[in-house]
C-alpha cells in the first residue's frame, strides 16, 4: 500500500520534513517513490509547500495519507476538512462496566 507521509530531514534538534509517497513497509527515512511537498514547523509561521497536482494524483490512485499529512493537505487546500464523527472511535459509553 502506498502512503503519503513525512520524511524527517535536517540536523539534530532542527527537523524539517518532506512529504513523500512511499510504500508502507519501507523505512521512514529510507526509500520513497516521489517527493510531493515540504514542511518546516520551525519557521514562524510554518512553511508548507505542496505540489497540489501530484498530491491529488496520488490520492486518486489509492495512496493513503497519514493523520499528520492529512492535516497538512487540508491546510494546503488539497483535501476538504473532515466532517465531525468521520474516522473517530465509537463512544466510550459502550465500554463502561456494569454497575
Amino acid at each position: 500500500m502506498i502512503k503519503l507521509r513525512l520524511r524527517r530531514m535536517g540536523k539534530k534538534k532542527q527537523p524539517h520534513y518532506r512529504i513523500v509517497a512511499a510504500e508502507a513497509r519501507w523505512p521512514r527515512d529510507g526509500r520513497f517513490i516521489e517527493v510531493i511537498g515540504y514542511y518546516n514547523p520551525r519557521t514562524d509561521p510554518y512553511t508548507l509547500e505542496v505540489n497540489v497536482e501530484r498530491a491529488r494524483w496520488w490520492l486518486e490512485h489509492g495512496a493513503q495519507p497519514t493523520d499528520t499529512v492529512r492535516a497538512l493537505l487540508v491546510r494546503a487546500g488539497v483535501l476538504p476538512p473532515r466532517q465531525r464523527g468521520e474516522g473517530q472511535k465509537p463512544e466510550a459509553a459502550a465500554q463502561q462496566p456494569d454497575a
